[in-house]
């Protein structure tokens, strides 16, 4: 009979202390009390309500309409600086640029909210633009904060590639640019899915840049929250926040479902090919040894 160890007794202490919050905060979203924490019986109507409620309905459609530009313009950003870091070994100034594009991870966010915000004030003092600050300077923000990590998540992907591929490509005639598409965004590309995902998840989830630089009529969802959490936590929020964890999980169970099926398909592309192969070399008649 196996002992039931430390190891393992750790392990689903980990995993209740992060599920279980979640578990009841879906459990209360079905709660018919206004009273959040008061057990009020099984009802759906906060989730019916929801259709309603257009100020906490328009802020989660706005903050997956900025999640989804600052994924894509963080993984390009980030793509360009990692190559940059990589495959550009020496140019002036490459030690300030990869400073430059890691600050960053390691800077305060109050920091670097404040320091945009005083930036979005003089360019519109100076050029106009600006003329308020909403969805575009908050996508600004969160592409300047996200790019560092895609930055990095790619520089990883890129050190472990061997250049013997592309190197070949282009000595059979193919252009930098087609090697580029062709040969090393495939190759690149769980790094790119992982940086783009990554983005969506920090920018859906960030309240203090977007507190910085949004503005009237701008509202995010984490803002929205947090605005409604100072008040009292709203049944509204658990429902919301249990559409979300629901989504969230679809999500990653497709990403695992279509990932594990091209593996699958993978392993048998390459068994069919042996197994070809070594039907050819039986099939083939031995060669006669003449002089």
């Amino acid at each position: 009979m196996k002992r039931f160890g430390f190891a393992k007794f750790m392990l689903i202490f980990g995993l209740a202390f992060i599920y279980l919050p979640m578990l009841i905060l879906v459990i209360y979203s079905f709660n018919a009390s206004k009273l959040v924490t008061v057990w009020g019986g099984w009802s759906v109507k906060w989730y019916v309500g929801l259709l309603d409620n257009t100020q906490l309905m328009g802020s989660v459609l706005r903050s997956l309409e900025i999640a989804c530009y600052t994924a894509i313009a963080a993984v390009a950003l980030g793509t360009l600086a990692a190559f940059v870091l990589t495959r550009v070994t020496r140019f002036k100034g490459r030690t300030l640029f990869g400073g430059l594009v890691t600050a960053p991870l390691v800077m305060p966010e109050v920091i670097t909210g404040l320091s945009l915000l005083l930036l979005f004030v003089a360019m519109a003092q100076l050029i106009g633009w600006p003329q308020e600050r909403g969805i575009v300077t908050i996508w600004i923000a969160h592409t300047t904060f996200c790019a560092a990590y895609v930055a990095v998540v790619v520089s990883a992907r890129l050190r472990e590639l061997d250049l013997s591929i592309e190197e070949a490509a282009m000595d059979l005639g193919a252009k930098p640019f087609k090697v580029f598409f062709l040969i090393t965004i495939p190759m690149i590309a769980p790094s790119l899915a992982a940086g783009g995902m990554m983005s969506f998840a920090l920018s859906l989830d960030d309240l203090v840049l977007a507190s910085f630089v949004s503005g009237p009529g701008s509202t995010t969802l984490p803002m929205e929250v947090f605005s409604a959490v100072r008040l009292g936590v709203k049944p509204e929020i658990n429902a919301v926040a249990s559409l979300i964890l629901l989504a969230v999980s679809l999500v990653t169970f497709l990403v695992w479902y279509f990932g594990r099926k091209a593996e699958a398909n993978r392993k048998r592309a390459i068994q069919d090919a042996m197994d070809q192969t070594a039907n050819e070399s039986w099939q083939q008649p031995p060669r006669s040894a003449t002089a």
